[in-house]
């Protein structure tokens, strides 16, 4: 199966590295992304909006021929996935959400610390201590250097999803620093971000019970649950 690998803030197609082959041993064909503005830390990305992160999932899911997809979002890439889900529902086979959410909060500013029109990956003390706890001073050198800035406007601008369809769509659920259980609770009780998820009719649940970057820290756990969800496909 062709598996379309969006990365999540600060990350490219490089963060996919460690997932990538091991995928394609399994016989499925991964394309890691490298979204717009993220090519490199001098970038323009003044005028990069979310919109444009979308439309470039879009392209690649075009750029497969003759067959459907899977496509992998991680953290904000997990919204990304599901625009263009929303867009290409005849082409979009299932979406798997790692360490991620079909939905966010109405939000009109970052919810990071912003430098002009960029948006740095924080120091790793801005982060919950669950969502850090799994890696160790190589993994979080090898992460910081391998992040570029994200464009503000892809991280605070908002998206509406249109289809009643979207919602059949087969998901996985991946969750990491929290578990279904807490996750379930938050949709329960309404939380602001959780619309989504409540509105989905065919998803799946894992556990992984890691920190929030689970494709450099669960490597083997994060290509199980890939490769066993698009076997069942």
């Amino acid at each position: 199966m062709d598996i379309i690998l969006i990365p999540g803030l600060w990350l490219t197609a490089r963060s996919w590295d460690s997932v990538a082959p091991p995928l394609e041993d399994a016989g499925h064909h991964p394309h890691p992304l490298t979204l717009p503005g993220m090519e490199s830390a001098d970038a323009d990305r003044s005028a990069v909006t979310r919109r444009d992160h979308v439309d470039a999932v879009v392209t690649a899911i075009d750029a497969v021929p003759d067959c459907r997809v899977l496509l992998v979002g991680h953290s904000m890439g997990g919204v990304l996935a599901w625009a263009a889900a929303d867009a290409r529902l005849d082409r979009v086979a299932g979406v798997v959400f790692l360490a991620s959410e079909p939905g966010i909060p109405e939000q009109s500013e970052s919810m990071f610390p912003v430098d002009g029109d960029d948006v740095p990956l924080p120091a790793w003390e801005f982060f919950d201590d669950e969502m850090t706890a799994d890696l160790d001073d190589a993994l979080r050198d090898s992460i910081r250097a391998g992040s570029v800035p994200s464009p503000v406007h892809a991280v605070t601008d908002g998206l509406t999803f249109g289809s009643d369809a979207l919602y059949d769509v087969p998901v996985l659920m991946v969750t990491a620093e929290y578990d279904e259980a807490q996750l379930r609770e938050w949709v329960d009780a309404g939380e602001s971000g959780t619309e989504e998820i409540a509105a989905l009719r065919n998803a799946e649940w894992a556990d992984l019970h890691s920190g929030h970057w689970p494709q450099f820290s669960r490597v083997d756990d994060t290509v199980r649950v890939i490769a066993r969800f698009a076997a069942r496909l």
